[in-house]
């Protein structure tokens, strides 16, 4: 059986949801340009060759600031001087390709306001223009990623397919090299028959890293394998869209979206790559920060099974490679 080893990870300098980041927040805010760029030579090291930035800015009710300077919001209450310059610079010297956030400009909650809310698009549009033109010159600078996912139950919502054509093609305007990515959740709900090969068809995205809901307790690695062999041939037959994973690595302390999140054991890891391994692309996961440290590090955060997990995923990387 072809094993595939992690090739990529979703990357934020504050995760949106404040207890599921609980061990990382908090430190993260402290990181200096430094140990930003510390922490994507970390990602690297484990053989790693895409991020996925997840915002470039945050709404959350009347709270809102950017992570980069620019007019639409406050620059973030964080150490850093230039965190995304950080993360570019770091990119750029580890050969790492990097998708950028366009999403997240009106209150993270509201996804389907997000989607469909002029206001919302206008300030995105900009967000888009102003990043290019400040970090445009990188080369790891490789596309955009649309953060307020959908659900596929059991298909996409015309709303979302709208607005994914609406944001790739904006984005051409500025780069036609650059790529779009997609990451919706309901793996384990959407049905992968010829109406959804036709939404495939329409949909203006090159790639779609669905996730496989392990860590948000919706599916068992032994059940993803199914889900992702039907998404393989309905891919396959609309002829667009590489097919991705986005593999949960987490656990959640307790409640699903209330409490923290920590690494989860790589007894479970390798049971879920190993299930969709046969039929997808690349596999990215949500995420390394917070759940893998290299010991060592300058740039720590998370919780302490992260250390472990880091060094188990390593050990188990240079066995695949032997």
């Amino acid at each position: 059986m072809i094993i595939k080893p992690i090739t990529g990870t979703w990357f934020e300098f504050q995760h949106h949801n404040i207890p599921e980041g609980k061990y990382w927040n908090p430190i993260v805010k402290g990181f200096s340009d430094a140990q930003w760029e510390a922490k994507v030579d970390e990602i690297a090291s484990l053989g790693m060759k895409y991020i996925v930035l997840l915002t470039t800015s945050q709404v959350y009710e009347d709270t809102a600031y950017s992570f980069y300077e620019t007019d639409i919001y406050p620059f973030a209450d964080i150490a850093a001087k230039d965190p995304m310059g950080a993360l570019f610079n770091a990119a750029d010297r580890n050969g790492i390709k990097v998708f950028v956030s366009c999403g997240y400009y009106g209150n993270w909650v509201e996804t389907i306001n997000n989607m469909v809310s002029p206001e919302v698009q206008a300030r995105a549009f900009k967000s888009m223009e102003q990043v290019y033109a400040k970090y445009g010159h990188h080369e790891s600078f490789y596309g955009w990623y649309l953060p307020d996912e959908t659900g596929i139950y059991p298909y996409y919502d015309e709303r979302f397919i709208k607005y994914v054509n609406d944001y790739s093609a904006f984005g051409r305007t500025i780069d036609p090299k650059l790529k779009m990515l997609i990451a919706p959740y309901g793996t384990n709900s959407l049905k992968a028959d010829d109406k959804y090969v036709a939404q495939l068809e329409s949909l203006d995205c090159d790639i779609i890293a669905y996730q496989d809901e392990i860590g948000v307790r919706k599916s068992l690695p032994e059940a993803t394998g199914a889900y992702y062999e039907a998404l393989r041939k309905a891919h396959d037959k609309a002829g667009r869209s590489a097919l991705w994973a986005d593999m949960e690595v987490f656990e959640f302390e307790g409640d699903v979206y209330r409490s923290a999140l920590y690494a989860a054991a790589m007894e479970r890891i390798d049971r879920q790559i190993k299930s969709i391994s046969p039929y997808v692309d690349e596999i990215l996961i949500y995420q390394y920060q917070g759940m893998f440290n290299k010991p060592g590090t300058i740039a720590y955060c998370g919780h302490p099974d992260s250390l472990k997990l880091y060094n188990d995923y390593k050990a188990w990387l240079e066995n695949l490679n032997k």
